[in-house]
């Protein structure tokens, strides 16, 4: 049967996450109402990573399977059903087997943090009007990319097989009134680019030592990281994937 990619951006506010939940309300949710509103039929959708609640993404892909042919005009009326705050950019074919976790070679998060008041970033950043040293921000960041080990850095009660990430790469930009954090890696943990935030900016505001830091990336104790910072200034930027994934666009 043939297999699509469904690109998808959200605003995370209003979601318990990306994927599907027991009472409570999803992106993954959300999207499989709206095809079967308009398909008349279910479908079941595999997501390519867990975002947070309140967690936002810029892209993010589901895949299913399916005999249907989509246009342009299918991928109009499913965004007419869905809420304001989810819009599909795209329905992609894919190979057979293709696989829309499995088959990620990276992601990149922005996190965003805000030094004014500004009501239009509420929903979308960190506010912290706080005096912080920008040095330290930077060298921190520059301290993860060295390091592939992020137990520290991951919730508790999570079910992975290991917590080695490969770190491509870690840096604050300034922009304006923002300062953003940029990473990516070919997998994260859960909670962990918040804590890498809340634990930098715990350093930057002087209030733990650049060593300290880096004992914490070196040989933290699980969940010993700083998880401080919110979900809502968090954004999954992009889920790369090999060359040729996608077969062809749809019109």
């Amino acid at each position: 049967m043939p297999r699509y990619f469904i690109e998808l951006s959200y605003k995370g506010t209003g979601y318990s996450g990306f994927q599907k939940q027991e009472n409570a309300a999803t992106v993954q949710e959300k999207v499989e109402d709206a095809f079967k509103i308009f398909f008349r039929k279910d479908f079941v959708l595999t997501g390519s990573s867990r975002t947070d609640a309140g967690v936002h993404a810029r892209r993010n892909y589901f895949h299913f399977d399916t005999e249907e042919v989509f246009d342009s005009k299918h991928i109009y009326n499913l965004n007419a059903i869905l809420p304001s705050d989810i819009v599909i950019k795209n329905i992609l074919p894919v190979a057979p087997d293709a696989h829309a976790r499995f088959d990620a070679v990276s992601r990149h998060y922005r996190y965003c943090i805000y030094r004014e008041k500004n009501p239009f970033l509420d929903d979308r950043g960190w506010y912290l009007p706080f005096k912080m040293d920008i040095t330290v921000l930077h060298q921190c960041a520059e301290l993860v990319l060295g390091h592939s080990h992020f137990i520290a850095f991951s919730k508790v009660h999570t079910q992975v097989k290991t917590f080695d990430c490969q770190i491509l790469y870690s840096r604050w930009v300034e922009k304006d009134v923002c300062l953003y954090y940029e990473v990516a890696a070919n997998r994260f943990l859960r909670g962990m680019v918040r804590a890498l935030v809340g634990t930098m900016v715990k350093a930057a505001r002087g209030n733990l030592a650049i060593r300290d830091f880096e004992a914490v990336l070196k040989g933290g104790k699980p969940a010993s990281a700083d998880f401080s910072a919110p979900a809502k200034g968090l954004f999954l930027e992009d889920v790369a994937y090999p060359e040729g994934q996608f077969l062809t666009e749809t019109p």
